[in-house]
């Protein structure tokens, strides 16, 4: 696992860039943080270096969002904040989002980590005071070498 110091929004969306940079179709990320912590800020980057166009808002109140790369690959970001238990939920909630075809984002996935997928990279941000962010990174597997580049710092 790799410790960073985000000294801002513009830091959290870096390092959401820099791990998308090896993601593939069928890949999960999960992200997780208190809230305010920048898990939308850090998706955001990652969604724009995939080559998404216009906004990347988080999903929050409809559970989520789908995009397309300006190379036609797929791109899921799931807000699972609002969920109670994945028990309660309608069945397959997740299926249109979680394909092989996809590159998925889930927000807040402990609601759902039985029906999740085992993902490719599990991402914490935490308040480090200010707009300060201690983001972890860590990649499943041999992953971790994919990464091309170092993380900001």
């Amino acid at each position: 696992m790799t410790t960073t110091r985000s000294k801002g929004a513009a830091d959290t969306e870096a390092l959401g860039a820099e791990v998308a940079a090896p993601l593939e179709p069928g890949d999960l990320v999960l992200v997780t943080g208190e809230l305010g912590a920048g898990k939308t800020t850090f998706v955001r980057g990652a969604c724009h270096a995939l080559g998404v166009d216009g906004p990347v808002v988080s999903p929050t109140f409809s559970t989520g969002r789908s995009y397309r790369t300006r190379a036609g690959i797929a791109v899921s970001h799931l807000d699972l904040y609002r969920l109670g238990d994945m028990g309660s939920e309608e069945e397959g909630l997740l299926d249109d989002y979680l394909t092989p075809d996809a590159v998925a984002f889930v927000e807040w996935p402990a609601v759902a980590a039985q029906e999740l997928p085992e993902p490719a990279v599990r991402v914490v941000l935490r308040h480090a005071g200010g707009d300060n962010r201690d983001v972890s990174v860590e990649w499943a597997g041999g992953r971790a070498d994919e990464n091309p580049r170092t993380l900001i710092g």
